[in-house]
């Protein structure tokens, strides 16, 4: 998560960490969740609104996953 007014990383999350994703989920579970904890690290940080650039994705499968469940942890996207 990138804060384009000055430039900088709030906080960045990804599933090779063992706190994220637990065993062998499938990559629609694992984009789940990463986008509750990235919610979780955006709200600490004080941060409630963002903006997901999706790039050239589709939205469908692990990046739905990811947005939907950053936005039921209490991010709004």
């Amino acid at each position: 998560m990138i804060n384009d007014e000055t430039g900088s990383t709030v906080c960045a999350v990804n599933t090779l960490q063992s706190e994220v994703v637990s065993g062998n989920g499938n990559n629609v579970e694992a984009a789940k969740a990463v986008g509750r904890k990235i919610a979780e690290l955006a709200l600490a940080h004080g941060v409630n609104e963002a903006a997901f650039d999706r790039g050239s994705y589709r939205y469908h499968g692990r990046v739905a996953a990811l947005v939907e469940a950053a936005r039921e942890a209490g991010l709004d996207l």
